[in-house]
């Protein structure tokens, strides 16, 4: 019976034996100390000196932290638990059926599956995860009428409606309009990313998902119990205890850039586990690729740049080094 899991070991061989050779001078990961996010109860959000607290709670995490968690956010735990089992579902797919492009098997995910990192020279440079990228308005226009789509339409509906009003949130807190966000970041520019970490026999040598901060406005994730984000807090490593019943809502690039370094885009990665698979689904609230990102406050710290311009700039990055470098090339 063909493996599900993607050739990892066979398809990056040299990567592997660079690796084995030059072991002795490969830095070992820090133990990262375990700890929990803000926690920030969303149902708070209903009138009066509750609903204030509550934004202010909102604004204060994402100045100091770039990260917080979310409980009753109006995603019911049976929508996220159905997603989990559609997911594992999908991911146990033969390997050939998922990279196979226009697979009518996987209607409106055909085309979407990525897995590893094409562009690593080396093993820290390789993400050992794969993943299926689904546009929402893929989902929006599919008559796909699966359990698999039915449930994706649901859980994206659900978290776009949560996006606006915590984007509407953190513009308010500045000074701006709520619906600052509303025409550019819409379902025909943002998607879904669904996640599978495999177990890795090499790990912690090689990362489910590399160093690096996301490129959008805001990213969203529910993870299951396993555990494996990381993030840099305080200029250290920390590990995010897991809690499947919070959404994990992340600061991005282009948060960061439209309030002047405000609001933080928190650099994190992901942990391959030894013994277990882990899965996640992330929202990311993107804005359409002509739209010009600029700070909300005068004296600028970054110049005004197309979301377009940003992400033209991050693959060439990548190409180049590896890596991302991201919001320090546009630095005035």
């Amino acid at each position: 019976m063909e493996s599900s899991d993607p050739p990892f070991q066979e398809f990056y061989k040299k990567l592997f034996d660079s690796h084995a050779r030059n072991k002795n001078d490969f830095k070992i990961l820090d133990v990262a100390e375990e700890r929990e996010l803000p926690m920030i109860d969303l149902g708070q959000l209903v009138t009066g000196l509750e609903e204030e607290k509550c934004k202010m709670e909102i604004a204060k995490a994402s100045q100091e932290w770039g990260i917080f968690q979310v409980i009753n956010h109006g995603v019911s735990l049976d929508v996220l638990e159905k997603m989990r089992c559609e997911q594992v579902r999908l991911f146990r797919r033969p390997f050939h059926e998922k990279t196979k492009q226009g697979n009518q098997k996987f209607n409106f995910l055909a085309g979407s599956y990525q897995w590893g990192t094409p562009s690593a020279t080396c093993l820290r440079q390789l993400s050992w995860s794969e993943a299926f990228h689904v546009p929402l308005a893929g989902i929006s226009t599919t008559g796909d009428i699966s359990t698999l789509s039915i449930t994706t339409k649901q859980l994206a509906t659900k978290i776009s409606n949560l996006a606006q009003k915590v984007a509407a949130i953190l513009a308010e807190q500045l000074g701006y309009k709520p619906d600052s966000f509303e025409r550019d970041c819409s379902t025909t520019s943002c998607y879904l990313r669904l996640n599978r970490y495999p177990a890795c026999p090499i790990s912690p040598e090689v990362f489910g998902l590399m160093p690096h901060t996301d490129s959008d406005f805001l990213t969203i994730l529910h993870q299951d119990q396993i555990g494996g984000l990381q993030l840099v807090k305080d200029g250290r490593w920390i590990s995010v205890k897991p809690n499947p019943e919070a959404l994990i809502i992340n600061i991005r690039d282009l948060f960061q850039a439209w309030s002047n370094n405000t609001y933080k885009s928190v650099e994190h990665r992901v942990v391959a586990n030894k013994n277990a698979e882990r899965f996640s689904t992330a929202y990311f609230f993107c804005p359409s690729y002509e739209t010009m990102i600029q700070s909300c406050f005068e004296n600028s710290v970054y110049r005004e740049f197309s979301f377009r311009e940003f992400r033209e700039q991050v693959q060439e990055d990548v190409k180049i080094h590896g890596y991302k470098i991201g919001l320090p090339r546009f630095i005035i």
